[in-house]
């Protein structure tokens, strides 16, 4: 670095392996580092307690843990309940807190008077194009990766950071010798080990959700109150956001709600297998799903699953300051403006059902039930079927049946 440039660089820290790494590697390469710790509620006050302690006893300059539950809530579990879709169909995009770590990193950057920032993603995941898209898009800093620099030179990557730690005097975790886990008020994710190896996950690759032979005997109801598609109220309780999300998780986690494996393609055109763990965002999804199935029409149930998949997928690649997405999320927003209604959520371990939905807004047909009693006659239903598969009947009458030629 020239000498007239700042020497103090901003880490988004989480105690991990890898960013416990960045910390004596930054320093020895001249870089005052200071920590930040984006805590979302997904960790207890036993671990924040570590993770400032781990900042501490690294040598850190400065360390702060900002306050990340409203804004992960507002900037992605509101948007992402609107659009309903997981990436791929399965993956509840748990990663997508890194772009409000990137908030709170810039916001201390902005603070110290620097344009140095760090991360601790490596070259062959989705995380490094994460961050350094969403810095690029906040203006012009310098990214520091220290993980993909030592990747140049070793294979054995966490082997490697492992022995560098150890031989400084730092201690590693056992679980960080393992597997790579990353936790945050969405839930937990877990790769690395047997799970990269696609074997089955041992006994270590746990985080919140209790195994099948720790489940309740009892099952358990849960009462979620949306208004206008954004959950406000739980068991008749009303609360911010992000306390919900972290009330469902404590709920859920024990019946083992939310967990699940797959395989992603990710963005940087690698396989990518991990073992994910999302009690309350599978509970909110599940709950949003029943509401909006009732109360939104057949072309808006039809159309909107295909703007929430493009939403999904520019959060999962990076582009999550693309205009498209703001875009896209002005349509979610209006489709959420009579998602108003409560849904109770039963589980008895394993998956969670929507087992009674209550609006004033439920499309329901007051002479009509489905295949039971209807307002109309025999021959408006008959009219009705023959004009409406009149194509293909044509088509029969004129190609013959078989359609052979």
């Amino acid at each position: 670095m020239s000498p007239n440039e700042s020497r103090d660089i901003v880490l988004a820290f989480s105690g991990g392996l890898d960013t416990s790494f960045c910390v004596p590697y930054l320093k020895e390469r001249g870089w005052t580092v200071h920590t930040v710790f984006a805590d979302t509620g997904g960790v207890d006050a036993e671990e924040r307690a570590y993770i400032e302690q781990r900042a501490a006893e690294l040598g850190v300059a400065s360390h702060v843990t900002v306050d990340g539950g409203p804004a992960i809530w507002a900037g992605f579990v509101r948007p992402f309940v609107h659009a309903g879709e997981a990436y791929q169909g399965q993956y509840p995009l748990l990663v997508s807190d890194r772009y409000l770590i990137v908030d709170a990193a810039l916001q201390r950057c902005r603070e110290l008077g620097t344009n140095a920032i760090a991360h601790g993603c490596t070259g062959m995941g989705n995380d490094q194009v994460r961050f350094d898209l969403a810095v690029k898009a906040s203006g012009d800093y310098r990214i520091v990766a220290p993980i993909r620099e030592i990747q140049k030179e070793h294979t054995q990557t966490r082997a490697y950071e492992q022995a560098y730690l150890e031989e400084r005097g730092f201690g590693v975790r056992a679980k960080q010798q393992s597997y790579t886990i990353n936790e945050n008020l969405l839930g937990v994710t877990l790769s690395g080990g047997e799970i990269d190896r696609w074997e089955a996950p041992g006994e270590g690759a746990r985080g919140w959700c209790a195994p099948r032979e720790e489940w309740p005997a009892a099952p358990l109801r849960i009462a979620i109150r949306f208004v206008q598609g954004e959950a406000v109220a739980l068991d008749g309780e009303a609360m911010e956001g992000h306390r919900i999300l972290a009330a469902l998780n404590a709920k859920l986690a024990p019946y083992g709600v939310g967990r699940g494996m797959y395989t992603g393609d990710t963005t940087i055109g690698l396989k990518g297998r991990i073992v994910y763990e999302a009690p309350g965002l599978t509970g909110l999804l599940v709950a949003h799903r029943a509401l909006e199935e009732a109360v939104l029409t057949k072309q808006q149930n039809r159309f909107k699953p295909e703007v929430a998949r493009k939403w999904v997928e520019l959060v999962y690649e990076g582009f999550f300051h693309d205009p498209l997405k703001t875009d896209l999320e002005a349509f979610l927003a209006s489709s959420q403006r009579m998602v108003d209604g409560e849904v109770v959520l039963e589980t008895r371990g394993g998956r969670v059902d929507a087992v009674a939905v209550t609006s004033r807004h439920l499309l329901h047909s007051k002479g009509a039930t489905y295949a039971q009693s209807a307002d109309w006659g025999v021959e408006e239903a008959e009219g009705f079927i023959k004009l409406f598969g009149m194509s293909s009947t044509l088509w029969a009458q004129v190609n013959g049946a078989g359609g052979d030629a």
